[in-house]
C-alpha cells in the first residue's frame, strides 16, 4: 500500500484548506484510512478517519469545520479544514491500515500553516 499526501499549505485563520491522500496498491473497501495531526512539542494525534466500509469519523473538537471524505473510484480520502485556526497548524500525515490487520503505511506529510 502507497499513500501519497497533496494539498495543504499556508492558510490565513478563519480560510479553508483541503488535504488529499491518493491510495494505491490496496481498494479503499479493504482499508481503514486516517489523518493524524503532527504539532511540534505535543505528538501526533488522529482528527479524522475512514472505515473499510465507509464509516466516517471526525474527532470532536474539529466535528464542526472539518469533513472527511473518500472517492472510490480516485482512490482518495481526503481533509476539508474550514474556518482554520492556529491549532490546525501541524504536519498532517495520511495512515492506512488493512482491515483486520495491525499493519499500517503511512503517507509522506504535508504542512498546513496558519497565519492571521
Amino acid at each position: 500500500v502507497q499513500l501519497v499526501d497533496s494539498g495543504g499549505g499556508s492558510v490565513q485563520a478563519g480560510g479553508s484548506v483541503r488535504l488529499s491522500c491518493l491510495v494505491s496498491g490496496m481498494a479503499l473497501d479493504d482499508l481503514f484510512v486516517g489523518w493524524v495531526q503532527e504539532v511540534p512539542g505535543e505528538g501526533r494525534y488522529e482528527v479524522a478517519d475512514t472505515t473499510n466500509a465507509g464509516d466516517l469519523h471526525l474527532m470532536d473538537s474539529k466535528k464542526d469545520r472539518f469533513t472527511i471524505s473518500r472517492d472510490i473510484v480516485r482512490r482518495l480520502v481526503s481533509l476539508q479544514i474550514n474556518d482554520a485556526k492556529r491549532e490546525d497548524a501541524g504536519v498532517y500525515f495520511c495512515f492506512a491500515r488493512p482491515a483486520y490487520t495491525r499493519l499500517e503505511f503511512w503517507g509522506q506529510g504535508i504542512q498546513v500553516a496558519v497565519s492571521g
